[in-house]
């Protein structure tokens, strides 16, 4: 079967459905709903929201298959002269209710500028609002697992390319334990062909249901305190500033007229800031902010 832009569209949306009936089953309570939505320009996408769960605070798990003309200011991003782009994948944030269950990332996506250009990217990144050594340490031990079947250069380039690429400038921190991610990945640049790219891809997209579910059945049932819930609140208040910041996707959403509600599904229900907010020596809190830098590595 030829490798074409329909065939992946097609494969990320039964992603999607794989992946949203798998956190259905793991909260327990809430299901998601779901929105069909149509670009102006071309194309569209289905949003699926899940919120006031057992414990799935709120969340999505979103596809879009989008095509059109490229807007100035993204081709001198990407330093092209080509106009006619197709991009299609899945997106997913979720925010759990309780501190000890970590907020989730994943994105897996596929690119096409004119005949010539396509590329995939992605990744998987965890945020915990409490850095949890264990955890940290399954789950990078399951990105490195998924990247090793694929090309065992692939863990070590994409944590790194991770490490730098979810960091907060302006706090000097990283916005969690990082994780994988990669960009415009093409057979010149890795030596895989479309097809091995495009299954890496799927891969990676479908090892985030049994990675999520493992960490948060380890941490749903701790009991938490007001204390230990405004620290999640302030760690949320991080996320919302990369997100909004840095974070290229939210960018290339709202430069090429992407729908608002489903770019910015990716912030949480509610956050805080705090002035100048210093946790106590010694605490839980502390040593969270103490790993939250680059160049750990978690699989050692």
């Amino acid at each position: 079967m030829s490798l074409t832009k329909e065939r992946i569209a097609e494969t990320y949306k039964t992603i999607q459905d794989e992946i949203t009936s798998g956190l259905e089953a793991l909260d327990g309570k809430s299901t998601f709903v779901e929105e069909l939505w149509q670009r102006e320009g071309g194309g569209g996408g289905r949003t699926r929201i899940i919120q006031n769960g057992d414990i799935l605070e709120k969340g999505g798990v979103n596809f879009s298959a989008v095509h059109g003309k490229l807007p100035d200011a993204i081709k001198k991003s990407f330093k092209v002269e080509e106009e006619d782009f197709f991009a299609t994948g899945v997106s997913i944030v979720i925010h759990p209710n309780n501190p000890w269950v970590p907020i989730i990332h994943m994105n897996i996506r596929y690119f096409e500028l004119g005949e010539n250009i396509r590329w995939f990217g992605g990744g998987i990144d965890l945020t915990p609002h409490y850095v949890i050594d264990e955890d940290a340490r399954f789950f990078h031990h399951m990105m490195k697992n998924v990247c090793d079947r694929h090309q065992p250069s692939f863990y070590p380039e994409f944590k790194t390319w991770a490490d730098n690429y979810f960091y907060i400038k302006h706090r000097q921190e990283t916005r969690g334990v990082g994780g994988v991610f990669y960009d415009k990945l093409t057979p010149e640049k890795t030596g895989l062909s479309d097809e091995q790219l495009f299954k890496f891809s799927c891969d990676l997209g479908r090892t985030f249901v049994p990675t999520y579910t493992e960490l948060v059945n380890r941490n749903r049932h701790k009991k938490f305190s007001p204390k230990e819930k405004e620290w999640q609140l302030l760690r949320r208040g991080r996320y919302v500033e990369f997100n909004l910041v840095y974070d290229a996707g939210t960018r290339f959403g709202l430069e090429t007229n992407g729908r608002i509600e489903s770019i910015l599904m990716s912030l949480p229900a509610q956050a805080n800031w705090a002035y100048d907010f210093k946790p106590e020596a010694g605490s839980e809190e502390e040593k969270t902010r103490s790993l939250l830098k680059k160049g750990i590595d978690w699989v050692v």
